[in-house]
């Protein structure tokens, strides 16, 4: 049993902990072997300490015994991604300069997720800053993807989402301001949401008023994730972008079933860029399973055209700008990647006409999606334009000898509804020939990420995932 423990689902565990069948003590002693057995390859948890983690699973046990009241995520292990603070804890944001910033409380995200009952495991791998979408650093070095070492795990949520793929706990928070949350729970096989904006209470940049920076969950199933928002969800003031709960359980919300729901499909998102044909012929697959269960697929695509650039100056340079004064970036070439200080760099030549330019670029999409909306419930496509790629690339070869910006964003399909503030989440649509995972993204208006959850609930029915297990 004890092998089997890492690979239930956190509502299982949660449920044989409340029945007696499981404690806390003996979910953290089979989780840690685990740990101990597939992460020093893997190195998707950078941070962990053994004997607290037993320590805390000792006191879950105990209230046990007492019969005290157990919240919904009793004994279930998680972990937080390394641009989280967890209290006494370095937040280093991966970078050798910071690896001795300890944090001095708990993000909100933290404190709700230790207030359910959950079990903190350890904090996860992420590239600097969480600028690119791999996981690697001066700091901890790579994240291998659990599907093929040697592999990008995504990024920048990449050791959170590497953790769950491998067993390593089934919930994981992550980050998300292009694409950070989907983009390694696509490479990854696993299911990552981005939440509407102000769902989840923002604590993971300083500006406080940033529309397109969102904490998630990754976990291996829909329900889980759905289990993990209800926990998350709901305002603080932390956060003033934050809103009250839309739903009083996305766990009930996100159940039923979609026919006649009216779904888009979309191959490259309007953006005009390179997608791999396998990738797409495996989401073309999985999407006839939703026409299957009575919903009406359409192809269709938003006419907003690409939107690259309007990101680039209007949401990663000025997001990244605003870290600038934080350290001295050129006296850091070595320990910091060179990219990253280009970054900076260009923020220091942005201009108030670039970000403007953006910024109607922004409010033209926004008009083009409501009027696009108005004959759909649902936008479907490819998370991304390729699978898994060796981790010593930046990005896919087909954008070799490309910017800056064509390699950080021209492989996403997930960086419009950072610019649009709507849920999306990705699901395992099926892998390529060689084993790869292939995310599919879902994608709704406003405050239906409940919506989200169902249409991607009913393919996990129609197409089960979650017994895969990466051979580690």
């Amino acid at each position: 049993m004890s092998e089997e423990i890492p690979w239930l689902s956190a509502t299982e565990l949660a449920a044989k902990v409340r029945d007696g069948e499981l404690s806390p003590s003996e979910i953290a002693t089979a989780v840690l072997d685990r740990v101990d057995r597939v992460n020093p390859d893997l190195n998707a948890i950078v941070n962990l300490d053994r004997e607290q983690v037993e320590r805390d699973a000792a006191e879950l046990t105990a209230a046990v015994s007492r019969g005290d009241e157990l919240g919904p995520l009793h004994g279930v292990p998680y972990t937080i991604k390394d641009l989280t603070n967890v209290a006494g804890l370095p937040t280093t944001f991966g970078m050798v300069p910071l690896k001795d910033n300890v944090a001095e409380q708990d993000a909100v995200l933290v404190r709700r997720m230790r207030a359910a009952g959950g079990l903190f495991l350890g904090k996860t791998n992420t590239p600097e800053s969480g600028y690119y979408g791999g996981t690697d650093n001066h700091l901890f070095g790579p994240t291998h993807n659990p599907w093929r070492h040697g592999y990008s795990a995504g990024g920048s949520s990449g050791g959170a989402a590497a953790a769950v793929a491998a067993g390593l706990g089934p919930l994981a928070e992550g980050s998300d301001g292009a694409g950070s949350v989907r983009i390694p729970a696509s490479l990854c096989g696993v299911v990552g949401l981005k939440p509407t904006t102000g769902i989840v209470p923002q604590t993971i940049l300083a500006g406080r008023y940033y529309t397109w920076a969102y904490h998630g969950p990754i976990t291996r199933t829909v329900a889980d994730n759905a289990l993990m928002l209800d926990v998350v969800a709901g305002a603080d003031h932390a956060d003033p972008l934050s809103i009250p709960r839309v739903e009083s359980s996305y766990v009930t919300a996100a159940q039923g079933d979609v026919r006649g729901l009216r779904v888009a499909f979309s191959a490259d998102m309007g953006l005009g860029t390179h997608v791999d044909e396998e990738v797409l012929a495996v989401c073309r697959e999985a999407v006839g399973a939703l026409e299957g269960l009575g919903a009406t697929i359409t192809e269709a695509t938003p006419g907003w055209g690409p939107a690259s650039e309007a990101m680039w100056h209007g949401i990663w340079v000025p997001g990244f700008a605003s870290e600038h004064d934080l350290l001295d970036w050129e006296s850091l070439r070595g320990q910091v990647d060179d990219n990253l200080i280009t970054l900076m760099r260009e923020g220091e030549t942005l201009t108030g006409v670039d970000v403007g330019r953006a910024e109607v670029f922004r409010g033209a999409m926004w008009d083009t999606w409501t009027t696009f909306m108005d004959d759909f419930d649902v936008l479907v496509s490819p998370t991304l334009t390729s699978a898994t790629f060796p981790l010593e690339r930046f990005a896919p070869e087909w954008l070799d000898g490309a910017s800056l910006r064509e390699q950080l964003l021209d492989w996403l399909l997930t960086y419009p509804y950072n610019m649009l503030n709507n849920p999306a989440i990705t699901v395992p649509a099926g892998t390529t020939s060689d084993g790869r995972p292939v995310g599919l993204q879902i994608a709704a208006r406003h405050h239906r990420d409940a919506l989200v959850l169902r249409v991607a609930g009913n393919l996990e029915r129609a197409r089960p995932w979650a017994d895969r297990r990466p051979a580690l």
